[in-house]
């Protein structure tokens, strides 16, 4: 038997009458405001089991959801169950709402109403909804370097809900920074950069762990800071400590978002050899030897269009999202370069070196070399 669909002035007549109205929105949904009056149950609890929240299989329920498909099958649901008195509301919250019909916000806890309207664009994605979401809150990231990179890829991370974000940089502020490390300001130059971006980002968001470390990255701490972490961000902008990462999150098998930045081009990549050893390639893949200084100056030598490290550094957030989600195609196997000027995005093919000295299948890391030492030589 088809179900019957009702207008919301109907369900509200009929709810008056003495019928159940049934919100089966999720909660985080339901924390904006429901139906004045509805029993507030997400549809797969109702539907898992019914008599729980309508013992009488006799009694008329109306359903309720955002715009009418949830409700319908819903009700489909109760009908095989052997529910008889069933009616849709068509338009659901939405027509409810447009109609000028009373609404009240349920009494949900504080945490659960913050959860729903802090990433309610995140629940509304099939591909991330509420348990990505609570997989995010639960993942935790390592990012090296609270600088050009980092600060737009820590910003993001933190308003994506990252429960944990360790951020490793042992320099201070200068007023140079403060034109692309957004992480920062005027007030807090002399500062430690990690300590700002802690105090940045906690207050973009106060639902997440970041912990400072004012260290700089060596072969002596790497491995306490990658203990428990799920995804490397690469920020550091030189190239002893992309070596360094690069063989320890081969040695923890951990993905490593890299990214670089020169002048006007920057370049993007996911080196992911920890985990798919002879299938994906590393950063000594692409890059076997360091290239020689006056080939790769930094940003204090070179110079660099503030905007261009947002711009890879954005990219970054957004592979690590991918990579702690499992959704879409990482950037692994493949080499994003961009050019500002040219507003020119070229992806090149990268293959796993069968020799490289990090990476190769049956080659295990002996140990870590000076790196400081290998990138000097010429």
């Amino acid at each position: 038997m088809a179900i019957r669909e009702i207008s919301p002035q109907q369900a509200r007549l009929r709810q008056a009458q003495g019928a159940v109205l049934v919100d089966v929105r999720e909660d985080h949904e339901r924390a904006g405001g429901q139906a004045e009056g509805a029993l507030g149950v997400p549809r797969a609890a109702l539907e898992a089991d019914p008599r729980r929240w309508l013992p009488d299989p006799g009694v008329e329920v109306l359903l309720l959801c955002q715009v009418g498909a949830r409700s319908l099958a819903a009700a489909q649901a109760l009908q095989r169950a052997g529910y008889a008195e069933l009616a849709s509301v068509s338009g659901g919250m939405t027509a409810w709402t447009a109609a000028g019909l009373p609404t009240v916000v349920p009494q949900l806890e504080a945490d659960l109403r913050d959860f729903g309207e802090r990433y309610s664009r995140h629940l509304l994605l099939p591909e991330i909804g509420v348990e990505g979401q609570r997989r995010l809150e639960r993942s935790r990231v390592l990012l090296v370097g609270a600088g050009g990179l980092g600060s737009p890829a820590a910003y993001y991370l933190a308003a994506a809900g990252v429960g944990h974000l360790r951020i490793a940089d042992d320099d201070r502020i200068e007023r140079s920074n403060l034109q692309r490390q957004i992480l920062h300001a005027e007030d807090r130059i002399g500062r430690p950069k990690a300590a700002s971006a802690a105090a940045t980002l906690t207050a973009l968001n106060p639902r997440i762990e970041v912990e400072p470390v004012t260290e700089r990255v060596t072969s002596i701490n790497i491995d306490w800071l990658l203990d428990g972490v799920d995804v490397v961000i690469d920020g550091a902008d030189n190239f002893p400590v992309r070596y360094l990462l690069n063989d320890a999150c081969i040695r923890h098998r951990l993905p490593l978002v890299y990214g670089a930045v020169e002048r006007f081009r920057g370049q993007l990549g996911v080196f992911d050899a920890g985990r798919h050893r002879g299938r994906a390639p590393c950063y000594r893949c692409l890059y076997p030897q360091p290239p020689a200084p006056e080939f790769a100056p930094n940003c204090a030598e070179a110079g660099v269009l503030g905007v261009l490290p947002g711009v890879i550094g954005l990219l970054q957030a957004t592979e690590a999202l991918k990579l702690l989600l499992e959704i879409g195609e990482p950037l692994v196997g493949r080499l994003l370069s961009f050019d500002a000027l040219g507003m020119r995005f070229r992806e090149t093919l990268l293959r796993p070196d069968p020799e490289c000295l990090s990476c190769a299948p049956g080659r295990e890391l002996a140990g870590y070399i000076d790196y400081e030492r290998f990138c000097a030589a010429d």
